[in-house]
C-alpha cells in the first residue's frame, strides 16, 4: 500500500468518527429538548387542575389554602352548593330603582363530581395531587392574604421545585423563565407563568 491509499483510510476514519461524534451530540440535544417539553406539559396539566381546584376551594371557602392535606380531602369530600339568584326590580315613588335578590339553594353536588369529572380528567389521581410528574418532590404550594385598595385579598403561588428545564431558575429575572408555576404572593392573579 502506498502513503496515499493509507492517508485516504486514515482521513475517512477520522471523517467517519467526527460524523458520529457530530451526529450523536446533535441527536442528544434533540432528544433533550423533546424530554424536556414532555416533561414540562405534564407539568402545566398538573399545575392546571391545582389551580382549578384552589379556585373552586376560594369560592367555597372564602380564601386558598397552603395544605395539600386539606385541598385533597376538599377535592374527595367538599360540596359545592347549587344556588339559583333571581334579581327583581322595583321601580319606588320618586323614580329610583330598587333591586332585590332572591338567592335559592338547590341542592349539592361533590367536588369529584362537579369539577373533576371522569369524563374531563380521565388521569386525575388526588393522591399524586401535590406530587410534580416525572419526579419523586412535591410542588411548593403558599397562600395568605395581601393588602390591595385597603381590602385583604387571598393570594395563592404553586410552584415546581424540580424543573425539568436547567435553565429555569428562580434567579431568572424574566417570570416565564422561572420554574413553572400559577399564582403569585405579592400580585392578585391565578394565570401561569407558561401562559
Amino acid at each position: 500500500m502506498n502513503l496515499t491509499k493509507v492517508l485516504t483510510v486514515v482521513f475517512s476514519l477520522i471523517a467517519v468518527g467526527l460524523l458520529w461524534f457530530l451526529y450523536s451530540s446533535v441527536k442528544h440535544d434533540i432528544d433533550e429538548k423533546a424530554r424536556i417539553e414532555r416533561s414540562e406539559k405534564a407539568v402545566i396539566e398538573k399545575l392546571k387542575i391545582i389551580r382549578t381546584a384552589e379556585i373552586t376551594y376560594r369560592s367555597v371557602n372564602g380564601q386558598y389554602t397552603d395544605s395539600w392535606d386539606t385541598l385533597k380531602a376538599f377535592i374527595t369530600g367538599g360540596i359545592i352548593y347549587n344556588i339559583q339568584k333571581k334579581e327583581e326590580i322595583i321601580t319606588l315613588d320618586y323614580g329610583a330603582d330598587s333591586v332585590i335578590t332572591h338567592v335559592d339553594t338547590l341542592g349539592v353536588v361533590n367536588v369529584m363530581d362537579s369539577v373533576f369529572k371522569p369524563s374531563e380528567y380521565p388521569r386525575f389521581n388526588v393522591a399524586t395531587l401535590d406530587r410534580i410528574p416525572q419526579s419523586d418532590k412535591k410542588f411548593s404550594i403558599s397562600a395568605g392574604t395581601i393588602q390591595k385598595s385597603g381590602r385583604d385579598v387571598a393570594v395563592v403561588e404553586v410552584v415546581d421545585t424540580d424543573p425539568a428545564d436547567p435553565a429555569r431558575k428562580e434567579s431568572n429575572d424574566i417570570r416565564n423563565r422561572k420554574p413553572l408555576r400559577f399564582g403569585s404572593m405579592t400580585e392578585v392573579t391565578t394565570t401561569g407563568n407558561w401562559e
